[in-house]
């Protein structure tokens, strides 16, 4: 294996056998190389593999000046919320988790804390991702030795959200926003507190999820199919007034009509959650 570009003393980059480049790590690999020379196996300590070209590059300049161990304890986050989640994560995240972490221990070092607007919604929208936030504070207080406060863990959080529904962050902002505004509508309805431990009530934070997504990216359901909809509107009348009120909301608020199956299905869920929760 040859080094096909060197980044800094630490970095290179080099193609596999598909012709794909790698990113690859490890103290003072690249120390008086050039690009053609063989690869020093033994000191290989990280290995990225991006997809995406574009990612790649982005990558590959903001690893130039950072300290290693900085790498390392992303990377390491990132696993983890992989193996977590069980789910693969969109390459972008390697390059803005990183990023924020960077400037996050900067801003702590100078005694500048940024308090997160989002944190309350986030630790009841994104448990799992929160949690991974919550754990990644143990990793870089255990591999750096600074410690972050709990605000950061919802901005790490905030960060695998996005790469899971690959939005950019203010789509994220919005959808936690639009997210957390349907569930108090839902509560205000009902006048009732929703059991946020039960499976219907999950079910419904993931049906939100995608929904808000589809709402900002303008790719809405809509079947043409008005039976569901009529069927719904009848059958859960209460469910369907909230739903009603929800549009309005949505309406009012980002100018966007509801489709009648996205209202449909909205009842489903909220029909769900409230008399089985």
């Amino acid at each position: 294996m040859k080094i096909g570009k060197v980044i800094n003393n630490n970095v290179i980059s080099v193609l596999d056998e598909q012709n794909k480049e790698l990113v690859i790590m490890g103290r003072g690999i690249a120390f008086q190389k050039r690009p053609g020379d063989v690869v020093d196996e033994s000191k290989i300590e990280k290995t990225f593999r991006l997809e995406n070209k574009d990612v790649s590059e982005k990558f590959k300049s903001l690893v130039y000046d950072i300290p290693l161990e900085y790498m390392a304890v992303s990377e390491e986050i990132i696993n983890h919320a992989k193996v977590t989640l069980g789910k693969k994560l969109n390459d972008s995240i390697y390059v803005a988790l990183t990023d924020h972490i960077v400037f996050a221990i900067e801003r702590h070092q100078k005694g500048l804390q940024i308090s997160n607007a989002l944190l309350w919604e986030i630790k009841r929208i994104y448990k799992d991702e929160f949690m991974i936030g919550l754990e990644a504070l143990k990793m870089i207080q255990n591999k750096l030795g600074i410690s972050l406060p709990e605000d950061e863990a919802g901005f790490i959080a905030m960060h695998v959200v996005n790469a899971e529904l690959n939005e950019e962050m203010p789509n994220i902002v919005n959808i936690t926003k639009l997210i957390q505004d349907v569930l108090n509508i839902v509560k205000y309805h009902f006048k009732i507190d929703l059991d946020e431990e039960s499976l219907n009530y999950f079910r419904f934070l993931t049906h939100l999820k995608f929904f808000a997504q589809r709402l900002f990216s303008g790719s809405t359901l809509d079947s043409k199919d008005d039976f569901l909809y009529e069927m719904i509107k009848e059958k859960h009348k209460e469910a369907f007034a909230c739903v009603k009120k929800i549009s309005a909301y949505i309406k009012n608020e980002y100018g966007h009509d509801l489709t009648k199956e996205e209202m449909a299905y909205l009842s489903i869920h909220i029909e769900r959650v409230v008399n089985r929760s």
